[in-house]
């Protein structure tokens, strides 16, 4: 995943597609500020997400937002941008695993 946080670092940009942003808000109340901010706050734990998508690669990445809102938000990169295909907040699970690396962190 070193190769994928390099890129992040040379992201210039999200790219939004509106009814992604539309459903993550409406469903999830994922609104497109929170997804942005956990790109910028530590840890970022990211993962492939394999198998989901024959045309190009997707990502899943656990992070917390400026106001400790703990989500998951699943991306690609098209070029220098990250666009965000879906946010929700993270299961249980999700959390024991982005604890564990709050806690290598310190």
């Amino acid at each position: 995943m070193a190769d994928l946080h390099a890129r992040l670092a040379q992201a210039t940009g999200f790219e939004w597609d509106p009814s992604n942003a539309t459903r993550n808000r409406t469903k999830h109340t994922a609104s497109q500020a929170e997804c942005e901010q956990l790109f910028f706050d530590a840890p970022l734990v990211l993962a492939s997400d394999l198998g989901q998508s024959a045309r190009e690669a997707r990502y899943f990445a656990l992070g917390q937002t400026d106001a400790a809102r703990r989500l998951l938000v699943v991306f690609t990169l098209r070029g220098s941008l990250i666009r965000v295909i879906s946010a929700r907040p993270m299961s249980r699970r999700e959390r024991e695993v982005y604890a564990d690396a709050e806690a290598q962190e310190d």
